[in-house]
């Protein structure tokens, strides 16, 4: 069994440590981009759990430049923590959804920010046109880059109830395409999405764990003020996840998944005054030591159950 430092888990600032040497941090950006599946494009609902900030909620402020939010966040971090190197992120939306001139100009100003040393852009696989490929293989050329796809699901049913707008084919296309130009995938999965059982949530985790894929970010869903979401919990059809039910998936999960596949995320954030529920997911660090110590009672540790 291996351990990643003191974890039983391939962590992601135990990758970054190994990569750069030293602790890494992340700085959330909001570019000002819009989302095809909330301005008509594909629909103008968007996905049912996405909130108004297009899940970029602890991201900068979408009206100052990225300098700004860059600098602004980093003076904020500095107060706690002390570091030299920096992952320009960007967050808010879809940072694909533009023309290539204002991409660039966006990307530019990220990668030239003081000590940013990792490009990491959140999109939609649909929103991945040969020009956007090619300009992010020119990125990643210079910094480590990396392209996060919300999957949520890779069942279409229960795709399609959450309004996520595109085919589970339109992510294998741009994994594909991603890979062929040696740019890392980091895919996003959702716990507890309506209608899905443990059964549907592990075999996404089974799919991702056979695909060509770096990183994951798994996520346990947040009903927020102001989603449409709101809608199907008031019809009952939504039930939110227990604290223990949550804790067993991820457990199991995380056996499943190749040891060589950075785990970014075990658990997702939600602002106190936008959360209906699960209320529970506000005590963050107790759902991850009670992650840390299930895994430890029953030896159990990331790969334990992958088959090749």
């Amino acid at each position: 069994m291996k351990i990643w430092n003191d974890k039983r888990y391939h962590t992601l600032n135990y990758f970054l440590r190994e990569k750069f040497g030293e602790k890494v941090f992340k700085i959330a950006l909001d570019a000002g981009f819009s989302c095809p599946n909330r301005d008509g494009t594909i629909s103008s609902g968007g996905c049912l759990f996405c909130s108004a900030r297009g899940s970029g909620d602890f991201a900068g402020n979408r009206i100052f430049s990225i300098t700004k939010q860059f600098g602004d966040i980093k003076i904020m971090m500095s107060k706690k923590w002390k570091s030299n190197k920096y992952i320009a992120y960007f967050q808010a939306y879809t940072n694909t959804y533009g023309a290539i001139d204002t991409l660039r100009k966006k990307y530019e100003e990220a990668v030239l920010q003081e000590g940013v040393v990792a490009l990491a852009i959140a999109t939609r696989p649909d929103c991945l046109n040969k020009d956007v490929l090619e300009l992010i293989e020119e990125y990643s050329l210079r910094v480590y880059t990396w392209v996060e796809l919300g999957l949520q699901t890779c069942n279409d049913a229960s795709a399609e109830i959450i309004n996520r707008g595109y085919k589970l084919v339109k992510f294998e296309e741009a994994i594909k395409e991603l890979n062929k130009r040696k740019i890392d995938v980091v895919v996003h999965t959702i716990f507890g999405l309506p209608g899905e059982s443990q059964e549907d949530m592990l075999k996404t985790i089974d799919y991702v764990a056979h695909k060509d894929i770096k990183g994951i970010k798994m996520h346990l869903l947040h009903l927020m003020e102001d989603t449409p979401m709101v809608q199907l919990y008031k019809r009952g059809e939504l039930k939110f996840l227990q604290q223990n039910e949550y804790i067993d998936i991820i457990c199991t999960a995380i056996t499943m998944l190749p040891p060589d596949m950075v785990i970014h995320r075990l658990t997702g954030d939600a602002p106190r005054e936008l959360l209906i529920g699960p209320m529970w997911s506000l005590k963050k660090w107790e759902v991850l030591n009670a992650i840390d110590n299930k895994m430890k009672e029953l030896d159990l540790y990331q790969g334990k159950r992958f088959e090749y």
